[in-house]
């Protein structure tokens, strides 16, 4: 037991610093304290005393910056993308007290040798999914790897490894998150200004973002170039809807959004894997967090279809029955087909209104298994 100095007073005795007690965290001060009465015969002798515990993990104002990214064959450019990364902290004086930390997570199902020499670093954990999980769900699946040792008040970037998000950017993402650290839901996402690809594909990137517009209401304009606090990585990213899509999901949980323009940039080293088949899956699979969008805005569509198909299946019958007008063969045919579409219609209202309501429904069975979290301060985790 160590005895300290401390302001005296009739009730007061001298501060004492013990391992174990009932803490009372102090506002502004990396200790906890808490007042405690010694018995005694004479209760108007009783005298209290100020029992203190003094957290020495790691000074408040140092915070850990988190940086997911998944590898998929691309060692070599993760390396130089590690670099540069170094470089562009250790020249930002905000950045400069923070403790970097690499999460890598090993698309290949752990088919890949050259990962080996990613383990050896020591600022680089790697996280090796059992098989092929795709740029997205590969982030969230290393989010969620490390989301137990990240503190409420660090910071985690999401980003590629291939260079085309640069980290020169980084500096932008995270100043408003620096600014205002109480800020927990804040997200911050690059928006993309330019990019770099053939002509073929910008083709049919235009297409893409033509029909999601369409579709959702919304605006393709970001990838997986996200900033956000601890706090946020911990406990949002258990929707189920980033299990299918990381970077539209971000975009369609109503969260506070933060647009930084960044331009796209070039690949540092290897050859991209991605192929059209896969850039298809992965256009769908961006729809997959909107479905109560395209769910109502597909209602509306089949409920004005199947209005006014009966309405003008009844304008025929009417002619028919109430004026001498001729009608001719073609308009029977007509009828029917408008009648068929109606049904169909009347048929994918039911279907989609039956998704709607599943996608609404999420199941809380995670959430309502879950401990009660406390928040976790910068001194949670320990150097």
């Amino acid at each position: 037991m160590r005895r300290f100095r401390a302001r005296r007073n009739q009730n007061v005795e001298p501060i004492f610093v013990l391992p174990h007690a009932e803490q009372r965290q102090t506002p502004g001060r990396s200790s906890s304290a808490v007042f405690c009465t010694r018995p005694s015969a004479n209760p108007a002798a009783g005298r209290r005393y100020l029992f203190v515990t003094v957290d020495r993990a790691r000074p408040a104002s140092r915070f850990t910056l988190w940086v997911i990214t998944p590898v998929y064959l691309d060692v070599e450019a993760f390396l130089i993308l590690r670099q540069r990364l170094l470089e562009v902290v250790s020249q930002q004086l905000p950045l400069r007290g923070a403790r970097l930390r690499f999460v890598v997570v090993d698309d290949s199902g752990g088919l890949d040798p050259e990962i080996d020499n990613v383990r050896s670093l020591a600022d680089v954990s790697v996280v090796e999914p059992p098989f092929n999980l795709g740029h997205q769900r590969a982030i969230v699946y290393g989010i969620r790897s490390a989301a137990a040792e990240m503190a409420d008040r660090d910071l985690v970037v999401t980003l590629d490894a291939d260079g085309q998000d640069q980290p020169e950017d980084l500096p932008r993402l995270l100043a408003g998150l620096l600014s205002e650290p109480a800020d927990a839901h804040r997200v911050v996402l690059a928006r993309r200004t330019r990019r770099r690809e053939t002509p073929t594909y910008k083709g049919l990137y235009l297409l893409f973002k033509l029909s999601f517009r369409i579709l959702t209401g919304l605006a393709v304009r970001t990838g997986n170039y996200a900033a956000y606090h601890g706090w946020l990585a911990r406990h949002i990213l258990l929707h189920p809807y980033f299990d299918l899509c990381y970077s539209s999901t971000l975009v369609s949980l109503n969260l506070p959004i933060t647009f930084i323009a960044c331009e796209r940039g070039s690949r540092y080293a290897g050859e991209s894997r991605m192929n059209f088949q896969k850039l298809f899956m992965h256009g769908l699979r961006m729809l997959m967090p909107f479905t109560d969008r395209i769910a109502i805005r597909a209602l509306v569509a089949f409920t004005l279809t199947f209005s006014v198909g009966i309405a003008l299946s009844l304008t025929v019958v009417a002619v028919r029955l109430f004026s001498h007008t001729v009608i001719p063969g073609w308009a029977t045919s007509t009828l029917l087909l408008i009648l068929i579409l109606s049904f169909t219609a009347l048929g994918n209202f039911v279907i989609l209104f039956a998704v709607f309501s599943q996608s609404r429904g999420i199941s809380l069975a995670n959430l309502e298994h879950r401990p009660h979290e406390q928040p976790r301060s910068a001194s949670a985790t320990a150097d």
